[in-house]
């Protein structure tokens, strides 16, 4: 146990009133890693719970709104500036819907580079989270910053691995943060292989790095809380998802990304300006790393398969506390691929692929490190957007995360509300809501009903 968490089991201890059988209201004005702003409240009346309200209050960003007008070739510079965590998602989905009206198959060597783009940004987003948004909740600690007192090699370690999986981002994208190397067809140019020659001595300790991170993050107290979801994610015949594939489920769910909005229903609720999703005349559905993981296992690396074993993890995996460790094993995937991928990299011929521009409307969805990240565009004549629609993981989760309270909650009405609030902000932060420039803690206000 830690310092910080015996601690906190003191204060818990020292007296205060348990929920049970209480009238009260937990309320969280300004709810951090969500993408925009959000709040939670809390309602328990006589010991039982009576709401849950997961309000996502973020002013419009008007990017869809941004996006119309402009040409086809911006797209993929604007949606960067969506997410400053995984703006490689956003690209990626981006050209993916616009080759899709143009006609282009991108293959070979482009399309390998793609797909360590991609790994540099998942090391990058994962490891944030886990070191230093999430594990400092299951050690009992307000940050990362009063953790790395007592656990000054881990957070060294997660700090020197995101760095590993921001340098991919760098020299292939252009720079760190909102890359501006990418391009309908390709990229607009690339490193030479002496320029990768440094990165994959890094990568083989970034692999290994990955492998004590497995092995760390399976050690941390999960509480028992295992859930029925319909998981939904990407699925390719041939490897583990980044951005191409069929849209699944373990319910039954195998559609082509076209038909997204067939299949995937969006409802405005009156709390949150953030619409919620479901599955048509189904429900509501759970995207990310367990959906990934646990639709997908097979297309792992033998490493990472091995790993995840030795975690204790099944094939499956429906505890979202756990969720950390999934993150650790995609981790070390990413590590994994994208050595393959530069030791195996011969350079193409051409940076891109050229295009002749034609009407139409294109579908492209990716595998951000939150989840499945769809786009869907229209153009003219002369390659100006008509229409654009965006669908983040994080408005899909929104409903499931919600409804996860609903069961996680009532358990643990015997809770002081400190503990009972801070149990609440860890179940949000096992789905990573996305935000940029945002706090590790929640500000919490508690207030009797």
């Amino acid at each position: 146990m830690s310092k910080a968490t015996a601690h906190r089991d003191a204060v818990s201890r020292s007296g205060r009133a348990s929920t049970r059988n209480r009238t009260i209201s937990i309320k969280v004005d300004a709810l951090a890693r969500v993408e925009g702003e959000g709040a939670l409240t809390v309602k328990v009346r006589n010991g039982a719970l009576k709401d849950v309200q997961l309000r996502i209050f973020e002013p419009p960003r008007f990017f869809e709104a941004f996006l119309r007008g402009r040409h086809y070739t911006e797209a993929p510079d604007i949606t960067a500036r969506i997410c400053g965590i995984c703006p490689v998602a956003y690209q990626m989905s981006a050209v993916h819907a616009m080759e899709a009206i143009l006609g282009l198959q991108v293959t070979g060597p482009l399309r390998e580079l793609r797909r360590l783009l991609y790994c540099g940004e998942w090391i990058e987003s994962h490891v944030l989270h886990i070191y230093l948004l999430h594990a400092p909740d299951f050690l009992g600690y307000d940050d990362a910053i009063r953790m790395a007192a007592d656990y000054p090699d881990e957070v060294q370690r997660g700090l020197q691995l995101k760095k590993v999986g921001n340098d991919i981002v760098t020299l292939l994208g252009g720079r760190e943060v909102h890359p501006i190397n990418v391009r309908v067809g390709g990229f607009y140019k690339l490193p030479t292989k002496a320029e990768w020659a440094p990165l994959i001595e890094r990568l083989k300790w970034a692999r290994d790095a990955a492998l004590a991170t497995v092995r760390w993050s399976a050690q941390l107290p999960f509480p028992a809380f295992e859930q029925e979801y319909e998981f939904v994610a990407l699925r390719h015949p041939e490897e583990y998802p980044f951005n191409e594939g069929r849209l699944v489920s373990n319910r039954g769910l195998d559609i082509a990304v076209p038909d997204f909005e067939q299949s995937i229903a969006e409802e405005q609720v009156p709390y949150s300006t953030a619409l919620h999703a479901t599955i048509e005349q189904r429900g509501n559905y759970l995207v990310g790393p367990l959906a990934r993981y646990s639709l997908n296992f097979d297309k792992l690396s033998p490493l990472a398969q091995d790993a995840a074993r030795d975690a204790g993890l099944a094939p499956t995996c429906r505890n979202p506390f756990q969720s950390i460790v999934v993150r650790s094993i995609e981790t070390l995937y990413a590590c994994d691929e994208a050595l393959r991928i530069l030791q195996h990299y011969e350079a193409p011929e051409h940076p891109y692929l050229e295009a002749t521009v034609r009407a139409g409307t294109g579908h492209g969805c990716s595998e951000a490190p939150r989840g499945s990240l769809y786009h869907r565009y229209t153009i003219d004549e002369a390659g100006i957007i008509q229409d654009a629609r965006i669908v983040p993981p994080t408005a899909q989760n929104q409903k499931t995360i919600e409804q996860d309270l609903w069961h996680f909650i009532p358990p643990r009405l015997d809770l002081s509300k400190e503990e009972l609030t801070w149990q609440c902000e860890q179940a949000i932060r096992n789905y990573d809501p996305c935000i940029s420039c945002s706090t590790h803690f929640l500000r919490v206000e508690i207030s009797d009903a």
